[in-house]
């Protein structure tokens, strides 16, 4: 009988008197979030228990993001928090992206931690978890990013029971000069659509009426069995019976193309919502980002946007503060939010990230700098939003009921346009998470819309 038998049969004798368990954070991403679901189905096939808290786990694990700098710090500063711990036996593990980055320089730097794994080798989970029940100390998963093996995991705990994500490509190719994804996540490689139409039609089965198609570059997708383009893709999965909604992040304006605002059109199922990261308002800046495009070139994927036949929302991303950033090519930036009209912008302020070829750049512009950017952007755009949002007042839009405020009698709602939309019934039961209603907007916030169910 091999070590493994022997501690497979152990295990279910000692999971008996006191079952193992684990607690999960997650930072960053919806690909993080995915792939927490993934962890989390592991674990709990071998036997674990997720709970809710540090102190109450065997093994703390940290699925981490290294977009930021600020969410790289919060990991270590979070096991820095917890590692008193290691005095009462728990174990502590880093995932994710920072796992990937860093490697074997996490023990270094937090030499309590036991498990270091980056997210192409989850696949892996159930022989790192037997070596750590085993005593090993130090145990790595750190395997080529290239391998197909990421999207697939034999067991995935869906924490949503309404909407489901679906990774249909890994990866980045477009190395943009700030970015590390290209270093952490590999570079682009596509599942094929059979098996992306597979797992959304086991969804469907299963009771799912939303489904959020993800990708670093999702919009760079690349069949690669060339039976369908992203577009048809997008549309095959929209008429699957039961689903109701299907959404897509994150577009590349690079690869964004006319077909795909056609398949919004055509198919009612697909959400009438585009993000589409921009990053800067500058064609100076957009060089130096390593964009490859220009501001002209991205507003023209903006106006077939505005041509739908059906208003799109439209989002983006934008660093402000990025070497070499002048006063002008800031007001450029300021400029753009006027000529799109945009319903929410997710601002940064710039940030050097290892690896990159940004890292080499002098950040001359002063954090305070940055930080004045970066409030004068937001406040543009709030005043934006708060025009964009108040436009809904007097429409019935369809929510999916997403949870209830108590506090406020409220029902938490979200529409095709991923915005909430928190309304009242009038009735004494609630309707339940999953549920779809019309609902009439009475009032508008910059980041919200209030109003009354429909009978």
């Amino acid at each position: 009988m091999s070590d493994f038998q022997i501690l497979d049969a152990s295990r279910e004798t000692a999971a008996a008197a006191h079952p193992k368990t684990f607690y999960l954070e997650t930072f960053g991403c919806q690909m993080n979030v995915h792939d927490s679901e993934k962890v989390i189905g592991t674990l709990t096939q071998q036997g674990y228990q997720q709970v809710q808290t540090e102190e109450a786990a065997d093994l703390i694990l940290y699925n981490t993001c290294s977009i930021r700098d600020k969410a790289e710090q919060k990991v270590f500063n979070r096991l820095n928090d917890y590692k008193k711990l290691t005095a009462q036996g728990k174990r502590f593990g880093v995932l994710g992206c920072v796992a990937q980055q860093e490697g074997e320089k996490i023990f270094e730097r937090a030499p309590y931690v036991s498990l270091v794994s980056g997210s192409a080798s989850y696949r892996k989970l159930p022989e790192m978890l037997v070596r750590l029940e085993l005593g090993e100390k130090r145990i790595t998963g750190l395997d080529d990013r290239q391998t197909d093996e990421t999207f697939e995991t034999e067991f995935t705990a869906r924490t949503n029971r309404h909407r489901g994500y679906i990774t249909i490509i890994e990866g980045c190719d477009k190395f943009c000069a700030y970015c590390v994804v290209p270093y952490t996540r590999g570079k682009e490689r596509s599942r094929t659509s059979t098996s992306v139409l597979a797992e959304a039609q086991r969804m469907a089965d299963s009771g799912y009426t939303e489904i959020q198609l993800l990708g670093q570059n999702v919009n760079s997708y690349r069949d690669s069995e060339g039976k369908r383009s992203f577009a048809e893709l997008l549309a095959a999965v929209g008429e699957i019976p039961g689903i109701r909604r299907v959404r897509f992040t994150t577009s590349h304006p690079r690869d964004f193309t006319p077909d795909i605002v056609q398949a919004i059109d055509a198919v009612p199922t697909l959400c009438d919502h585009v993000h589409l990261p921009v990053q800067s308002g500058s064609t100076d800046v957009l060089r130096m980002m390593q964009r490859e495009y220009t501001r002209e070139w991205y507003l023209e994927r903006i106006s077939w946007i505005k041509a739908a036949k059906r208003p799109i929302s439209m989002t983006t991303d934008i660093i402000v503060g990025f070497p070499g950033e002048t006063p002008q090519d800031f007001e450029e930036t300021i400029t753009l939010l006027a000529e799109v009209q945009y319903d929410a912008v997710f601002a940064f302020k710039y940030s050097p990230r290892p690896n990159t070829p940004a890292i080499t750049m002098a950040d001359s512009i002063p954090d305070e700098t940055k930080s004045e950017r970066l409030q004068i952007l937001l406040d543009r755009q709030r005043e934006i939003q708060r025009a964009n949002y108040s436009n809904h007042i007097g429409q019935t839009l369809e929510v999916i009921v997403e949870g209830h405020n108590q506090a406020r009698g409220q029902v938490i709602g979200r529409t095709s346009q991923n915005k909430t939309l928190n309304f009242t019934t009038g009735q004494p039961i609630l309707p339940a998470a999953g549920s779809y209603l019309p609902v009439r907007v009475t009032k508008s916030f910059p980041n919200s819309l209030v109003g009354e169910s429909v009978a």
